[in-house]
């Protein structure tokens, strides 16, 4: 056997040399969303929610070797700040974004991304969304560049009337929501689902106001006092759900609220006593779900940055994305776009899917009311208020999903 020795060990070096190396990478997502400006609270706690989350994946290696880092980008809520900002990041050499505080924002960005992705071979840019719900982002805009994490907005209102329709009680709806496009689409469906499923219930108002500019609300409630609603339905957020909620509680309006984003930053405070049992929540997770599934990340978050944990899709994308990296041994992000592609995964509201078509998560959803801490079903508050939510339904998933007309370009096809 002498003889051939050396000849085996040159084939082993060969090999050796031949095969390719995997290499670990810190791989850097820029957070571009709202870190100044009237929506900074939400977009602080959402940055805050992604890095424990990257904390967490790092230390479980479930990146494999890779590691993942979010880094905040302030857009200030603007869709040519957010331009301003991508090519920032580009130039920086980043490969992975999320954004998801505007419908807007996200609209200018994928379209940007696209052209980029389009024109620059071997450096494209995967966009993931957290929290931007417009359903022309899978539908009619749909990218394999971009998948989205949260629900949908027609998804959400399809599960909201559904529920609303047992309820005998409504008689009278008033629309409110900001000027842009979640809220347009948000006063669509909700006109054409309530009357596919309530032709009864009237639509007695209909307003749209300047988003994130408005002070006082006190105008529009007066408005909706007015017309004898008796629900109100909207899709705002931030604070100019906190102030309407506010001016609401001021003016003694008796109408009961459902809610998109009741949850964030701002409006339990707003809130407090005064919207229990009158509010509820449209959501894709709450932490008095019927299991308390996450109770150990909402203590966690809780303790590392005295703040509430609300923003599930910051779990979901970060676990999501390591497990992708980790099933294509990969960090590029055509690879990782297609292993993400009809990824089922246990989220903590359950079993979700991201569907390969549009690139839409499908999950099941929560109604929930804003109730009393009882030490039972609701044992979570939030901002410390002695107030949390307390679940009505949980929709499961073939509910509240929705076909889409999504046309996607593949890459090479």
């Amino acid at each position: 056997m002498t003889p051939f020795r050396p000849l085996v060990l040159v084939l082993s070096l060969a090999a050796a040399f031949a095969a390719p190396v995997a290499v670990a990478e810190n791989v850097k997502i820029a957070f571009i969303d709202t870190l100044s400006g009237p929506f900074a609270p939400i977009g602080s706690n959402e940055l805050k929610s992604f890095q424990m989350f990257a904390e967490t994946v790092n230390q479980q290696k479930l990146a494999g070797d890779n590691t993942l880092e979010y880094v905040g980008f302030d857009n200030k809520g603007s869709p040519q700040e957010s331009l301003t900002q991508l090519k920032n990041v580009i130039d920086q050499g980043y490969r992975y974004i999320t954004q998801g505080n505007g419908s807007g924002v996200a609209l200018a960005l994928i379209d940007a991304i696209n052209k980029h992705n389009e024109r620059n071979p071997g450096k494209e840019i995967l966009f993931l969304n957290h929290a931007a719900i417009d359903p022309d982002l899978t539908n009619s805009k749909c990218s394999f560049w971009h998948f989205r994490f949260d629900a949908n907005s027609d998804m959400k209102m399809e599960a909201l009337t559904s529920f609303m329709a047992k309820d005998q009680a409504i008689k009278k709806v008033y629309i409110i929501g900001q000027n842009y496009a979640h809220g347009h689409q948000v006063t669509r469906a909700a006109k054409e689902y309530l009357k596919r499923k309530r032709p009864d219930i009237q639509i007695v108002g209909d307003d749209l106001h300047p988003i994130g500019q408005v002070k006082d609300f006190s105008p529009y409630v007066a408005k909706i006092k007015a017309s004898g609603a008796d629900t109100v339905i909207t899709g705002n957020w931030g604070a100019d759900l906190a102030l309407l909620i506010k001016a609401a509680k001021d003016a003694d309006l008796k109408a009961n609220f459902y809610t998109y984003y009741a949850g964030t930053t701002g409006v339990p405070t707003a809130m407090g006593p005064s919207g229990a049992d009158r509010v509820k929540m449209i959501a894709y997770w709450h932490p008095n779900n019927e299991t308390f599934s996450g109770k150990e990340v909402v203590d966690a978050f809780k303790k590392k940055n005295n703040d509430d944990f609300y923003a599930l899709a910051t779990y979901s994308i970060t676990n999501m994305l390591a497990r992708a990296m980790k099933d294509a041994k990969s960090t590029d992000p055509i690879k990782v776009a297609l292993a993400l592609e009809g990824m089922k995964f246990k989220d903590l509201n359950g079993e979700v899917e991201m569907r390969k078509g549009d690139h839409q998560l499908l999950q099941p959803l929560y109604i929930a009311t804003w109730s009393k801490v009882d030490g039972k079903a609701v044992k979570f508050d939030q901002e410390n208020t002695g107030y949390g939510w307390k679940t009505d339904q949980k929709v499961d998933t073939y509910v509240a999903t929705q076909p889409t007309s999504c046309q996607m370009k593949r890459p090479g096809a």
